[in-house]
């Protein structure tokens, strides 16, 4: 098997590098030191020169004025964002444009896609439900009734709710008990959008939906729509979790290599070595299964589970690593990570929203252990 990555996937790499140098950990607002939300919108300075570098459009087809290219060009691009926690709804917008573009009516795409791929909309996905727990297919039922859809329920902690332009939400139909995609403009009739915040003191939207109509054009009912954008999404925290647990590393290795205790820098004591190896081997485990999702998705190969198998144990190991590393960043750093004009704490913020994005491990777990049951291994 070969691990490489392609020249177009290396290419974004760079290209994602070149615009996130401009990004200063310590400049990203801190929720330690804002009451409420840290900001009314997400970075537009950061989107416009994601979409100058093309980098909006990167799955997008060429008929679209995208570059073509896979999940695992996506994965790699947010990597490097969460390194500089990049407060732009890049995975959210992304991963819908690629629902709509896949599953879509061609009238849908040529509205919708061209000008995503500008950055001159904003989409973002409802995809956690009610809980965070169960399938966030199940907090909406969706009616239809002629050319036109009804939908029904909550929503709760939309990324990017307040400032998207489209909200993509899934939803189950009551018809064919199939799950759904209605997208949904921001202020629609019958949508009411409740503020929430985050951990990372971001802004996310309950979104409340009383008999919301929805032509039948904006609406994705075909077979796998739901299941592709859900998988995308979780690999893609995957990809955020990866990048931020990489930052927070970077960040623990230069300073036990420069802080002293007895005359020696506290990094070769033994025991902040195992700890930092300890580290090292889940980021190295979170890489793995990463990439075994997103190879998974990017090439519709089969395999034993159905895809959403390796993106469940993906997000289990996620979910658990990037905790496992922030906490073991704060016991290295002493004292100084709780320091607020030091960026740590930003890191710690947002490793929890990570974890819980889409779904604790626990979840994942479950989720799991239901494609076991149904698919028994040898």
């Amino acid at each position: 098997m070969d691990f490489t990555f392609t020249e177009e996937q290396q290419a974004a790499v760079e290209a994602a590098k070149a615009v996130f140098a401009g990004v200063a950990p310590d400049g990203v607002p801190s929720p330690a030191l804002t009451a409420g939300a840290v900001a009314d919108d997400f970075d537009r300075v950061l989107w416009a020169r994601l979409a100058d570098a093309d980098l909006l459009s990167l799955l997008l087809d060429a008929r679209h004025g995208g570059a073509g290219l896979d999940a695992i060009a996506l994965c790699l691009v947010l990597r490097e964002s969460a390194k500089v926690l990049a407060r732009v709804p890049l995975l959210e917008s992304t991963a819908a444009a690629v629902a709509v573009q896949a599953y879509g009516s061609e009238e849908l795409q040529t509205d919708l896609l061209p000008r995503a791929g500008r950055g001159e909309l904003v989409l973002t996905v409802a995809a956690n439900g009610r809980t965070g727990h169960d399938g966030a297919e199940l907090a909406v039922t969706a009616r239809q009734e002629g050319e036109t859809w009804v939908l029904d329920g909550l929503q709760t902690a939309v990324p990017w709710a307040q400032n998207a332009d489209f909200v993509l939400i899934p939803a189950l139909s009551s018809g064919s008990g199939r799950s759904v995609l209605a997208l949904v403009p921001r202020g629609h009739k019958g949508a009411v959008l409740a503020e929430q915040i985050s951990t990372t003191g971001e802004l996310l939207g309950e979104l409340s939906l009383n008999s919301v109509r929805v032509p039948a054009r904006d609406v994705i009912d075909a077979d796998g729509a739901w299941e592709l954008l859900r998988n995308l999404l979780a690999t893609g925290t995957c990809a955020l979790a990866l990048g931020l647990g990489e930052g927070v590393l970077g960040m623990t290795s230069q300073y036990t290599s420069k802080r002293e205790q007895f005359g020696f820098p506290v990094a070769t004591f033994q025991a902040v070595a195992v700890q930092a190896a300890d580290r090292y081997i889940d980021l190295r485990a979170m890489e793995a299964t990463l990439w075994q999702a997103a190879w998974r998705i990017s090439t519709g190969a089969g395999g034993v589970l159905p895809a959403s198998g390796d993106v469940a144990v993906a997000k289990i190991w996620a979910s658990e690593g990037v905790r496992r590393v922030v906490q073991t960043a704060q016991h290295l750093h002493g004292g100084f990570g709780a320091d607020t004009d030091y960026p740590l704490h930003r890191y710690h913020a947002w490793a929890k929203h990570l974890e819980l994005s889409l779904g604790p491990a626990a979840a994942h777990e479950e989720a799991l252990g239901d494609l076991l049951a149904a698919h028994p291994l040898g």
